[in-house]
């Protein structure tokens, strides 16, 4: 009987922090184009090129010019329209060009290939880790699972309108020694929020099309609402409580922790891509046929200017 009034008056507790917390609320990832691939080094740009010619191999082992979804300029700048993911890989310019010496008797005709590996990617999706701690009268008390269970409900009740959840949750007790304190019996809460709660395609796709932005952005603003709804507390057990209930939370305990996690295809890698070591890229899986293949055009490329410069002489 003790334990089942603690634990109705620590549930009446937990209800009132929400409502009042909770009535005092008011209420895209677009595709980009690749930037611009120069067929030219940094000498030749700074330098004459006489009769320049360009030709732009994909990942696909195909030529580029004619294609609706690039831009190919007159001096050889390559640029990729609404970027997909089966467009990353390596892409290859051939620049044959004429040299001139001896006062414009001698012509010959140069070659030169530059390789771009273009990678797709996006931003990581975002859940957080909260920690928070409460005081209990002792670690064996029943009302101890039951009062965090109720925690549990009035969270997922606080954050469900932006299809976010609650995952994760855990707790243990611990007794405690504090700078110029006793010991005292404390609840290590533990739980991650996450944005993925059942409906989140539905309301995600009806905004748009890639939606990392969406569900960052929602559970952004359910981190908040949770942050806000213990920061609150300190205050109402102090106005609206005589006798603080042995359960409460602790002051100044919240800590949050960002955890980022990448789409199926999508990782990381600070080594190659030290540049954006926090961007989820899609992942280039090239077999050594594949390689061969890209190696093998470029050479052919290579012979046949060859082949004109020595038949044009």
């Amino acid at each position: 009987m003790y334990i089942h009034y603690i634990f109705i008056y620590y549930f009446i507790y937990l209800l009132y922090l929400y409502v009042t917390f909770f009535s005092f609320q008011g209420t895209q990832v677009g595709l980009h184009n690749s930037p611009f691939l120069v067929c030219m080094d940094v000498s030749l740009a700074q330098s004459e090129v006489i009769d320049p010619n360009y030709l732009w191999i994909g990942p696909d082992g195909q030529t580029l010019k004619g294609k609706s979804y690039v831009n190919l300029t007159e001096t050889g700048k390559l640029m990729v329209h609404d970027f997909r993911e089966h467009m990353s890989g390596p892409y290859t310019c051939t620049l044959t060009y004429r040299v001139f010496r001896n006062d414009m008797q001698v012509e010959q005709e140069k070659v030169k290939a530059y390789k771009f590996m273009v990678y797709a990617y996006r931003e990581p999706d975002y859940t957080y880790r909260i920690s928070v701690h409460f005081t209990t009268k002792e670690c064996s008390l029943a009302a101890n699972q039951q009062f965090f269970e109720e925690l549990k409900k009035i969270l997922n009740n606080l954050i469900s309108y932006l299809t976010c959840h609650i995952i994760e949750p855990a707790y243990k007790c611990y007794s405690v020694k504090r700078p110029n304190h006793g010991l005292v019996d404390e609840l290590f809460v533990v739980f991650e929020v996450n944005p993925f709660a059942p409906g989140w395609e539905a309301i995600c796709h009806h905004v748009t099309p890639d939606c990392e932005d969406v569900t960052n952005s929602r559970v952004q603003k359910a981190r908040l609402l949770i942050e806000e709804f213990f920061r609150r507390q300190q205050y109402i057990l102090k106005d609206e409580y005589e006798n603080i209930p042995v359960i409460h939370y602790i002051d100044h305990s919240f800590q949050v922790t960002r955890l980022d996690s990448c789409r199926p295809g999508f990782g990381k890698n600070d080594v190659i891509h030290n540049d954006c070591a926090n961007c989820c890229v899609y992942y280039i899986i090239w077999s050594v046929s594949q390689v061969c293949i890209q190696e093998y055009i470029l050479e052919m490329c290579i012979q046949a200017c060859r082949i004109i410069q020595q038949t044009s002489q």
